[in-house]
C-alpha cells in the first residue's frame, strides 16, 4: 500500500547503446560476445536537468548497463521502502580511479586477437563508451602470470647493470598494448611493482621460495628499479607510481612455486630510506610516487607499523597498496584504523581476483554471475573504507585461465577465444564497470546511510558536482528504496533481486 501518488513513470531510454550479443555456457550466467566488427558498448548519456536522474542496471537475469530514466519525487516514500540517506556534508576520500594489470597473459592473449578485436577489447576497457580505465598496473619483469619466470638482468654480478634490457614481452607485448590505451584514454596513470630481483641479489639464489635481496645489493637493486622506468620512458611511458615489491609478506614463506622476493618490514624501511627513496628523488623520476606493502590485508597491521618506525621511510612514501584477498583474521575495517594512524598515506587497492577453472575440464566458468558479486561486494567494501583506487589483476586472460608458469590459473573480467577471434565480457567485466565508467578521477566519497542488510550502496560527489551512486541488491527478492537527497528530493526505485545500479545526477 503505498501512502502517496506517484506523479511521474520512470521511462527507459535505449539512445546510441550497442546491444550485448549474449552467449550462455551454463553457468547461472551469460556473457557478451565481442569480435573485430561488433561488440557492446555503453555511452554515458547527457545527465538531465535538474529533478531527473539516469540509471544503469545490471543483474543475475541478462540486464547489462540497461539505461532507464526517472525523475525525483516531493512526496513521501512507499510504506515498504528501505530509506536511504544522503549526507554531502560527510565527506570521506578522493579517488584515484580504476583499472587492471597489463601482466603478460593479459598482453600475449589480447594480441593472438586480429587487429578489429583487439581494438575493440581495449576500447571496452578504456574508453568512456567502455569501463573508462584511468589506471594500469605495470609487472616489472616476469609475474606468475608468465610464461617463464624471468628479469631484465639475469647476468650473475652485474652490479653496474651493463647488461640490463626489456624482455621481448614488454617489447612487443605490454608497451604496445599501454601505448594504445594511452591513445584512447590519455588520463591513464601507470603504476610498477617488481615480483623479485635478478636471483643473483637474493639470498636463495632463486626467483621462488624463502628467498630476500642480500644487503649488498640495496643500492643496485634501487638503481635496477630506477633503470626501469628510464626504459620504460625511453618509449613515452612514464610511470605515476612504483610499489616497493609484490606481495612481500608472502615472500617470506617458503613456497618453493611462488615468484616473490621476501621483505621484513624493518628491512624494506631501510632500504626505502637510504637507498630506493634517494635513489628516485635524485633521479628524473623524482614526481614518481613510492606504494608501500603491496600484499594482502592480513599482515597489513604490524607490517606498516614496523616500516614506519623509519621515519625517513614514511616521509619518502605517498601511498599504501594492499591487495583484496583475505582470510578470516582480516577485516576490511582495518583500513580504516590504517589510515586513521597514517592520515597522510592513501590506500589503493592493487589486485584482485575471483575464480578457478573447473576440475573436471580446467576451464574456467564464463558467465558465473557469483563472480560478479564478489567483485561488486569488494569494490564496495574497499571503497566505504577510505580506498581511493581499486585495480583488477589479468585485463584478459584464456579459457583456461593463463597462461601461467606455476599452473596458479584464475578467472577474469575477459576470456578471449582466439580461434573464433573473438573474446567474452563476463558479469565481472560489467560488475567493474559500474563503478570505473560512472566515477571519476577526484570524485569524494560522501555519507550514504541506511539499514538494509541486503543492499550495499556507496555514493560519490564528482569533480563536476555531479551525484553518483552504485547501490548493489543481494536478496533473492525485490527491494524497494527510498533514496533522500536534502537538496534535491527523493528517488524511489525498485531493485530486482541480485542486480546492481549506478544512478546518476546533476
Amino acid at each position: 500500500m503505498l501512502r502517496c501518488i506517484f506523479l511521474l513513470a520512470m521511462w527507459i531510454y535505449t539512445a546510441r547503446s550497442v546491444p550485448c550479443v549474449h552467449r550462455d555456457f551454463g553457468n547461472n550466467g551469460k556473457v557478451c560476445v565481442c569480435n573485430a566488427t561488433y561488440c557492446d558498448s555503453t555511452p554515458v548519456s547527457d545527465i538531465p536537468d535538474i529533478g531527473f536522474y539516469i540509471r544503469y542496471t545490471s543483474s543475475e537475469n541478462g540486464l547489462r548497463l540497461h539505461e532507464t530514466r526517472g525523475v525525483f519525487r516531493t512526496e513521501c516514500s512507499p510504506a515498504d521502502s528501505d530509506s536511504f540517506q544522503l549526507d554531502f556534508d560527510n565527506t570521506f576520500q578522493p579517488i584515484h580511479g580504476f583499472g587492471g594489470t597489463f601482466t603478460d597473459a593479459a598482453s600475449f592473449n589480447i594480441k593472438t586477437l586480429s587487429p578489429g578485436a583487439q581494438e575493440n577489447l581495449m576500447r571496452t576497457y578504456f574508453s568512456k563508451e567502455g569501463s573508462n580505465y584511468n589506471l594500469g598496473r605495470v609487472p616489472i619483469g616476469g609475474t606468475d602470470f608468465s610464461e617463464r619466470p624471468y628479469t631484465y638482468d639475469d647476468h650473475e654480478g652485474d652490479v653496474l647493470l651493463k647488461k640490463f634490457s626489456l624482455a621481448n614481452e614488454d617489447l612487443l607485448y605490454k608497451i604496445p598494448l599501454m601505448k594504445k590505451a594511452l591513445k584512447i584514454n590519455p588520463d591513464v596513470k601507470l603504476f610498477a611493482a617488481a615480483w623479485t630481483a635478478p636471483t643473483w641479489m637474493r639470498t636463495n639464489h632463486n626467483n621462488t621460495g624463502y628467498g630476500f635481496l642480500r644487503r649488498k645489493y640495496y643500492r643496485v637493486y634501487a638503481k635496477y628499479l630506477v633503470e626501469f622506468l628510464n626504459k620504460y620512458e625511453d618509449h613515452g611511458l612514464k610511470m605515476w607510481a612504483l610499489s616497493t615489491g609484490n606481495e612481500p609478506y608472502t615472500g617470506t614463506q617458503n613456497l618453493s612455486d611462488y615468484g616473490s622476493m621476501g621483505w621484513l618490514p624493518k628491512n624494506v624501511g631501510k632500504w626505502i630510506a637510504n637507498n630506493l627513496g634517494p635513489t628516485i628523488s635524485k633521479s628524473k623520476h623524482n614526481r614518481t610516487l613510492i606504494l608501500a606493502y603491496d600484499d594482502s590485508g592480513s599482515h597489513l597491521d604490524p607490517f606498516i607499523n614496523d616500516m614506519f618506525e623509519n621515519k625517513l621511510a614514511r616521509n619518502y612514501t605517498a601511498g599504501i597498496a594492499i591487495h583484496s584477498y583475505k582470510d578470516a583474521t582480516f577485516s576490511t575495517s582495518l583500513l580504516g584504523e590504517i589510515r586513521q594512524k597514517y592520515p597522510e598515506k592513501f590506500l589503493i587497492m592493487t589486485e584482485f581476483s575471483a575464480g578457478n577453472p573447473q576440475k573436471d575440464i580446467g576451464i574456467v566458468a564464463s558467465g558465473s554471475w557469483k563472480l560478479a558479486e564478489k567483485y561488486i561486494l569488494n569494490i564496495i567494501e574497499n571503497l566505504k573504507n577510505w580506498v581511493t583506487g581499486w585495480v583488477d589483476w589479468n585485463l584478459a586472460l584464456d579459457k583456461y585461465g593463463g597462461p601461467n608458469w606455476r599452473q596458479n590459473f584464475v578467472d577474469a573480467p575477459i576470456i578471449v577465444n582466439s580461434e573464433a577471434d573473438e573474446f567474452y565480457k563476463q558479469p565481472m567485466y560489467y560488475a567493474i564497470a559500474h563503478f570505473s565508467k560512472f566515477i571519476s578521477l577526484g570524485s569524494v566519497r560522501v555519507g550514504f546511510n541506511h539499514g538494509k542488510k541486503s543492499i550495499e550502496a556507496v555514493a560519490f560527489k564528482t569533480p563536476k558536482n555531479e551525484t553518483v551512486l552504485v547501490m548493489y541488491n543481494n536478496a533473492t527478492r525485490d527491494e524497494n528504496v527510498a533514496i533522500h537527497d536534502p537538496r534535491r528530493g527523493q528517488i524511489h526505485l525498485q531493485l530486482p533481486p541480485k542486480s546492481v545500479h549506478t544512478i546518476l545526477y546533476k
